[in-house]
């Protein structure tokens, strides 16, 4: 696995070997790389931290076309086609194993974190049907540990976004304080997550460039 992706590798790949990427996709890798280097910037504001690699993490796989839909099937459920391809890609499994360097870290602190498990917080706002949360957050990490130990990578990485998906509308929709000592533990690991698989992932794209990696949901109009 390639270590050490910072802004300032990856822009000089980027600038490397960016004649030969298709124009849509060098414009979200270009937008990607941006965000990851302000990412870094925050130093240990790790809100701002997480909220700008989203970012990158959206610049890097959002599809118009799938977009136009994503009311109707969820968000979520719009990575699945992304994970399912980067995955695919990664011949030298450089997700997984990033994901087994940190698992004993962030990773599992965060899979076993209930308050980034979507059914927590719909039990504790009422919401009917969600008395047996804590038996779907038993059941999840163990479908998380399934599809980690089979090395199904595009599985694994459903089950993680998932979690931060959570931590990501609490943050973007106003419902954490920042720098708030309540979620620290969540939003430092989020970041730390974001922070290790978001470059991996705009790395893997340039390997490929000509991959369909979609169209950008807001292209440059002169």
């Amino acid at each position: 696995m390639k270590n050490n992706l910072d802004h300032a590798t990856l822009k000089d790949k980027q600038r490397a070997i960016r004649a030969g990427f298709p124009e849509t996709m060098g414009l979200r890798v270009h937008r990607a790389i941006s965000w990851i280097g302000r990412a870094e910037a925050c130093g240990d504001d790790f809100d701002a931290r997480f909220i700008f690699l989203w970012i990158a993490f959206n610049a890097a796989y959002a599809d118009e076309t799938e977009f136009q839909s994503a009311a109707l099937q969820g968000e979520r459920a719009v990575f699945s086609g992304f994970f399912d391809k980067i995955a695919r890609l990664d011949g030298e499994t450089r997700i997984y194993g990033a994901i087994w360097e940190r698992f004993h870290g962030p990773v599992r602190l965060l899979m076993e974190n209930r308050y980034v498990f979507h059914p927590f917080w719909q039990h504790h706002n009422g919401i009917p049907g969600h008395d047996d949360w804590e038996e779907r957050f038993i059941a999840s990490a163990r479908a998380f540990a399934s599809a980690f130990q089979n090395g199904d990578c595009a599985r694994v990485l459903s089950f993680v976004f998932d979690r931060l998906y959570v931590l990501r509308n609490q943050l973007v929709h106003g419902g954490a304080t920042w720098n708030s000592s309540v979620n620290r533990a969540q939003v430092r690991d989020g970041a730390a997550i974001l922070g290790f698989l978001v470059p991996v992932f705009v790395d893997i794209m340039m390997d490929n460039p000509q991959a369909d990696w979609g169209r950008p949901f807001y292209p440059v109009v002169e």
